[in-house]
C-alpha cells in the first residue's frame, strides 16, 4: 500500500448529506475524491444537493442517492448505483444512526426494532456489501458512539444497537484483510448535531459537556479529519473502535 491520498478516489458516504456525514463528503471532495452521497429521509434531499453542489465546486464528480439501508436490498443496490455513477468505490463510509433515550421499562418492541435496524443491521449489511463490492486496499469506516465505553442510564436502545458494530468491524477485518482493506469504527462523543440535543435536557447538555476537554461537546469538525486519516495514512489500523471524545470516555 503506496497511495495514501485521496486523489481520483471514489468514497461513498452513507447519510452523507448534512452534519457529519455531510462534511465527510465536503473533506473527500477537497482531498480530491469524488462522492457517492447518500441520504434517506425526503426532507433531506435539499441538503443532499447542497452537498452534492459542494462536491462539484471542490472539483470532484459526485452523485445523490437514496434508499432505506434496513433493507438489505437497498444497500446491494446503494453500491451498485454508486459504482455505477463514480467507478469502482474505495472508500465506504456508513454514518447512518438513531438515537433514543428512553429508560428500558418504557421502550415499546417498534422502538426496539427501530432501532437495532437502524444502528446494527443496517450497518452490518452496509459491511458486507462493501466487503463484496470495495477495490482491494479499500477502507470501510463506520460511525458508532462513545456510550459503547460507557455506564450510564437511558441509551440501552442506541449504544446496544450500536455495540454488535465492534464485533461486525472486527470479523470484517479479519476476512477482508487478504485484500488489503481496512475496517474500523469510530465512536465520537455527544457531538453539538440536532442528533443530540433532542435526547437531552439542558442539564445534561451542561453534563456530557462537563466531562470532556475545554468543557465542549464534539464537534463534527473534531472527528471528520479522524475518517479522513482512517481513509489514508491511517490505514494500517484494522479491526478498531477509535474513541474521539475528548476524553468523556475510554476503556
Amino acid at each position: 500500500m503506496t497511495d495514501h491520498t485521496l486523489k481520483g478516489k471514489n468514497v461513498l458516504v452513507a447519510a452523507g448529506a448534512k452534519n457529519l456525514g455531510g462534511l465527510i463528503s465536503r473533506q473527500a471532495a477537497e482531498a480530491g475524491a469524488n462522492v457517492a452521497i447518500h441520504y434517506n429521509s425526503e426532507q433531506t434531499r435539499p441538503q443532499a444537493q447542497e452537498t452534492l453542489a459542494a462536491v462539484e465546486a471542490a472539483g470532484g464528480k459526485g452523485v445523490v442517492l437514496t434508499g432505506d439501508l434496513t433493507v438489505p436490498a437497498n444497500v446491494e443496490k446503494l453500491f451498485a448505483d454508486a459504482e455505477a455513477a463514480l467507478g469502482k468505490i474505495d472508500v465506504a463510509v456508513n454514518t447512518v444512526g438513531k438515537v433514543l433515550r428512553k429508560p428500558i421499562v418504557e421502550t415499546t418492541e417498534d422502538e426496539y426494532d427501530s432501532m437495532f435496524d437502524i444502528n446494527s443491521k443496517a450497518a452490518y449489511f452496509f459491511i458486507k456489501e462493501a466487503g463484496k463490492n470495495v477495490a482491494d486496499g479499500g477502507k470501510i469506516i463506520t460511525i458508532v458512539t462513545s456510550l459503547l465505553a460507557a455506564f450510564t442510564d437511558g441509551y440501552s436502545t442506541y449504544a446496544g444497537g450500536k455495540s454488535p458494530v465492534e464485533h461486525f468491524t472486527r470479523a470484517a477485518a479479519k476476512e477482508f484483510a487478504s485484500r488489503g482493506i481496512s475496517v474500523t469504527a469510530v465512536g465520537p462523543g455527544p457531538m453539538d448535531t440536532p442528533f443530540f440535543y433532542g435526547q437531552e435536557t439542558p442539564e445534561r447538555v451542561e453534563f456530557h459537556k462537563s466531562q470532556a476537554m475545554g468543557g465542549q461537546l464534539t464537534k463534527i469538525e473534531d472527528i471528520a479529519p479522524i475518517v479522513s486519516f482512517l481513509a489514508t495514512s491511517g490505514w494500517w489500523i484494522t479491526g478498531q473502535t477509535i474513541f474521539a471524545n475528548g476524553g468523556y470516555t475510554t476503556r
